[in-house]
């Protein structure tokens, strides 16, 4: 069920539910949309019971990558990667705007500037203007839109060498 003996793999390693980890084979990554845009194929080892005994067996399934871990000086570089039709970059928008948060008194919800819940209304954002804007206490990124998609990332970027 795994992955065929000649198929590139790499190690890397899985974290189980109870935290413990374990040495898996990274087969391919592809690139999805929705929350966790990236999956990975991974063959986990565990046993199979057989009319001798019991005999080594591979587990293919899909993780994410809040369920992997990289082995330091491992190359990732040789696995396959694939992207979906739907996983292709969306256009960047033209700006962004700012609205007050429907759901919370005093917040605020940063939108692409064509997004249905951005109203029309409100002063049109440069990139460095909307990226300032979350940084406010109690700002979030639209995810009906591109906001959240485009500028978390560069948020997150940002704070990791500021």
């Amino acid at each position: 069920m795994g992955g065929s003996p000649t198929q590139p793999y790499a190690r890397i390693t899985l974290i189980l539910p109870n935290k413990q980890t374990v040495e898996v084979r990274l087969y391919e990554r592809l690139q999805t949309t929705g929350r966790f845009p990236w999956r990975f194929r991974i063959g986990v080892p565990s046993w199979v019971a057989t009319e001798d005994g019991v005999e080594p067996a591979e587990y293919s399934v899909w993780v994410t990558d809040r369920q992997l871990r990289p082995i330091e000086g491992v190359d990732l570089s040789m696995v396959p990667t694939h992207r979906s039709l739907e996983a292709l970059p969306t256009p960047k928008p033209s700006g962004w705007v700012v609205r007050p948060d429907p759901q919370r008194r005093g917040g605020t919800l940063v939108h692409d500037g064509i997004c249905q819940h951005a109203g029309g209304k409100g002063r049109e954002l440069s990139f460095l203007e909307a990226l300032d804007a979350l940084m406010r206490p109690g700002a979030k990124a639209c995810y009906d839109c591109a906001a959240a998609e485009v500028l978390l990332p560069a948020l997150e970027l940002g704070q990791e060498y500021g």
